[in-house]
This record gives C-alpha cells, structure tokens and sequence, in this order.
C-alpha cells in the first residue's frame, strides 16, 4: 500500500489581474490600441473613457466624463473599410539650475496616424510581371509558388522539388525549364536580384542591369571579380586582384567601387520604403532652464465599466444564465480598466526617475549619459528590476536630441583616471568617432584603439574594445584596409 505524506510548500502564485497589467505593461503604444479594441469587441461591459490627467508628480486618475474627448473618436475608425481609406540628479552640463516639471497636457485632438494601405512586397513584384509579355494566369500561379518560398531576404533556398510539388498540388504540372523561366524574369524586376541563391548571383544581376550605363571595361573588371575571385573579393584581398586580375589599379578601384555601390539587401530597402512609425511615450522639453516630461496623449487611453448592464443583476426577474455572463464580463472589465491604471502609473513613475537620474542628457546630450542600471530605477521607484525590464521595452520618448528608446538610457560603467564613471556607450561613441577619423590605408587596431581611449584617461582591456567594435558591426582593421 502507497505511503500517505502530507507536505506544507509555499508557492508565489500570480492573480490574473496581475499577469493582465504585466501583459499591457510591456505593449508599444501601437499594439496597446489594438489590445484595447479587441477587448472592447469582446467585452460589452467596456466602454471609451475620457482623457485621463495623469501626472508623473500626481499619480492619479481622473476620468473628466466628457463624451466629445473621446480618445478613439470612433470605433468605427478600426473597421476594414475605415482602414483602407533614488536616484541623485545630475548636473546641467551648461552650470544653470534647471527644474523637473513633470505634467501631462492637452494634446491635438488629430492623435492618430493615418492609415496607408501598401501594397506587399510579393504583390508589388507580380504588378510588374503580368505587364510583361508572355505571362498568363499559369505564369503567375508558378511566381506566386517561387515567391512563396522565398526567405526574409529575397533569397530562394528551397530546393527545386519543393516548388514542384506545391504547383503539383494546385493542379499545374510545370517542368523545370518552365519554373527556371519565370524565376528569371523575378530575378529582373525591380528591385532587382530577388529569388536568387546567393549574394553573388544577387549582384551579378545587377551589375548587368548596369552594363549600359557603365564603362565597359570597369563593367567587365566588375563581372570577372565576382564570377572568378568571389573569394578574395569579400575577405578585401585586393593585392591579390592586383596580380591576378589584368587591369590597371585604378580600373579595379573603379570597379570595386562599382560593385559596393550595389545593393546587397534590396527587401529591406522597400520595407524602409513603407515606413516604420515610432510613436513616444513621452515628450521630454527643456525650456527657460525648465525640464518638462509630457505623457503622450495616445498613452491616457482608457476604458471603463459601462453602467448599462448592472441594472440587469438587481432584478430578481432576470435569466439566471444572464446574470452568470454579465458577473463574469464585469470581474474581467474592471480587471482590464485596473489593468491600464497600473501601467500609466508604472510607465510615469519610471520616467520621472529616468529625467532625474539622467537629467545632464535630456538639458545637454548624448556626450552627458551617465551609466544607469535598471536596479538604481527599481530603488528609486520602488518596483522590481522585472517590472522595470518590461516598462521600458519597446517605450519611447522624444528629447531635443531625437527620439530614443527607453532601453537607451541604461547603460554599464568604465572608471576613469579622475575615478569618473563613464557609460559604455560613450566608449562605443569614442570608438566610432576614432574609426570614422582613421587613414583608410593604415586603419587603427584594437590595439591602438584600446591606447587611445587609455591616453584618454579611460581604464579599458582591449578584448572589451573588440566587443565594442563586434557590437557596431564594425570589421577589423585587416578588412577596413583599402590599398588603392
């Protein structure tokens, strides 16, 4: 027979209150409107709030009630065809004493971006296809399948035979000479090198799309070092060229020049092209010696507990089961609404901290960033290093010196000489500046990078000088070198 055991355990279990506001606390702005839509949808207990008149000083909600400042406007706007049409403040750095001002102001009643319907990359490239002569609906259908398997880089890895049955299964019987055809006439469309292999085949293509409008011999230089010496191109064994190549040096020049002046990832050139949108957070200004934090208005969205229903569950009359649905859908709205509350609050207690420690930055910037961790943040405001964590991901918040992610301003810290402690993205920034300013034909190394920050007065190894340059994506000096 089993032994019996009773045990006692203690276990943190989280309410479903508390996993909701850490959910909403860690969505972008964008992504918190659509969270509240869907919820609106799902929910009849919900209904649009007014503006609320949160403050980082006054962490306090207040609905003012008023019916024409709805912040949604309408939700009609989100339909299909609405769519398509402590912490020790530092110094300013110019010696005035500024003042923190935390408040939150009216904003424009315009508070949405409008909405732009863009074509996709795949339908953008088939809008040129079927101008084309020779292409008919099985034409399509067969780039459709080649487009479908292509990776996030326009580059078709799939072996051929998976483009073969996915055509099979949609009843077209296609050869490889067929499928090859259409796949080069992707190649050719703008922007041009889609579908290809690799980047080597990328840039020939290319480069014959600018065969026209290029000396012919630099044209040819340029073809021969990627069809022949591939290789020693992309590791920059230029003296290598030299001796294999029989063209003078500075037709090589020109036609190195040539082929960096192709474009390697063309896909995310259009992605660019539709635009990407950072909406802030907060709005940080300095005025007449006066550092001011606004809460973006688009982040008082809020919501509350409709009226309408409660009557419902006061009368004796009514069907149980409706009662039972009406219980559930309040407990969640009013999850949800407190839900929001805590993460307003949490997001101004955050910034307030952020504009004191980092104060030097917001009044006179970047150069001025102190090193911040998250802990220093969690003492000041009195939350978890997690919450923290979430609170500034994906948040943003608009200075004088530009629009930067929360995530920004925390950095790690390097002593100096004067026993200073400088922020490690201040080290990158000396770094860049160092390699921007180097002789192309003799580039610095690590080793000289790492004296030059240490003549500085920066106590720096050098293996961290080579992270730092790893970071920034920035080759070795081997490979920043030009011979020509």
């Amino acid at each position: 027979m089993p032994e019996i055991k009773l045990q006692q355990k203690q276990k943190a279990l989280l309410s479903a209150q508390q996993i909701l506001s850490s959910q909403l606390l860690q969505l972008p702005l964008i992504n918190l409107e659509q969270r509240i839509y869907e919820e609106l949808q799902e929910n009849p207990m919900l209904e649009i709030a007014g503006e609320l008149k949160d403050t980082a000083g006054d962490i306090a909600s207040v609905d003012d009630g008023t019916a024409d400042d709805d912040l949604f406007d309408s939700l009609d706007r989100f339909s299909k065809s609405a769519l398509k049409e402590p912490v020790k403040a530092s110094s300013a750095a110019d010696g005035s004493e500024g003042r923190l001002n935390f408040t939150h102001e009216s904003a424009p009643r315009e508070r949405f971006f409008q909405a732009v319907q863009h074509d996709s990359f795949d339908e953008q490239l088939l809008r040129q296809l079927v101008l084309q002569d020779g292409i008919g609906e099985r034409e399509l259908l067969i780039a459709i399948e080649i487009l479908g398997n292509l990776d996030h880089d326009g580059y078709l890895t799939e072996d051929p035979d998976v483009i073969h049955d996915g055509l099979q299964r949609n009843g077209i019987d296609a050869d490889h000479d067929e499928v090859a055809a259409i796949l080069n006439r992707i190649h050719f469309l703008d922007p041009p090198g889609i579908g290809v292999r690799d980047l080597r085949q990328r840039l020939l293509v290319q480069l014959r799309l600018r065969e026209s409008g290029t000396d012919p011999l630099t044209h040819a230089a340029a073809c021969r070092i990627l069809a022949e010496f591939y290789d020693d191109f992309l590791h920059k064994r230029h003296d290598r060229l030299l001796k294999k190549l029989d063209f003078s040096a500075q037709r090589i020049e020109e036609a190195l020049e040539l082929i960096t002046s192709l474009d390697p990832h063309p896909v995310e050139v259009f992605h660019d092209e539709v635009g990407h949108y950072i909406t802030p957070d907060f709005i940080v200004t300095y005025e007449n010696g006066e550092l001011t934090a606004v809460l973006n208005d688009r982040s008082s969205l809020s919501v509350k507990v409709t009226e309408a229903y409660k009557g419902i569950l006061k009368n004796r009359k009514a069907p149980k089961d409706g009662k039972q649905f009406i219980r559930y859908n309040l407990m969640r709205a009013n999850d949800f609404a407190a839900a929001l509350a805590i993460r307003r609050q949490t997001l101004l207690k955050v910034i307030e901290s952020l504009m004191k420690a980092q104060y030097a930055f917001f009044v006179a910037g970047a150069e001025h960033l102190v090193p911040l961790g998250m802990k220093a943040i969690a003492a000041d405001t009195g939350l978890d290093i997690s919450t923290i964590s979430r609170a500034v991901n994906g948040k943003y918040v608009q200075t004088r010196f530009g629009v930067f992610e929360l995530k920004y301003f925390f950095s790690s810290a390097l002593s100096t000489d004067d026993g200073e402690d400088l922020s490690s993205k201040i080290i990158r920034q000396n770094i860049s500046e160092m390699i921007r300013r180097e002789d192309s034909r003799q580039p610095l190394s690590d080793d000289a990078l790492t004296s030059n920050l240490q003549s500085k007065g920066i106590n720096i190894a050098r293996r961290t000088v080579a992270k730092y340059r790893e970071q920034m994506q920035i080759p070795v000096a081997r490979l920043r070198k030009k011979i020509f």
